[in-house]
């Protein structure tokens, strides 16, 4: 059993990104795009849907960097914390 790492947008039932269990691309974003805090929320859950998935937390707001794909990772986030 393995960890993953959900990334909510807004009020959605359903992930907009799942990555490993310490960080998930969010992808789409322009390069320069402000993302403020609350945007996101993050939780735990493992990959086998054997345990409750944690409480959402918001992620700290960040900036897309400039010529950047549009993608940026967001790790460490754990029930209480995430950092971008």
């Amino acid at each position: 059993m393995a960890y993953v790492l959900n990334i909510y947008q807004g009020s959605a039932d359903k992930p907009s990104f799942v990555g490993t269990d310490i960080k998930t691309a969010v992808t789409g974003l322009a390069p320069g795009t402000v993302v403020t805090a609350g945007t996101y929320q993050a939780t735990h859950t493992d990959d086998a849907g054997i345990e409750t998935e944690s409480k959402r937390v918001d992620v700290p707001g960040w900036t897309v960097p400039g010529g950047n794909t549009g993608s940026s990772t967001v790790g460490k986030a754990v029930v209480g914390q995430a950092t971008i």
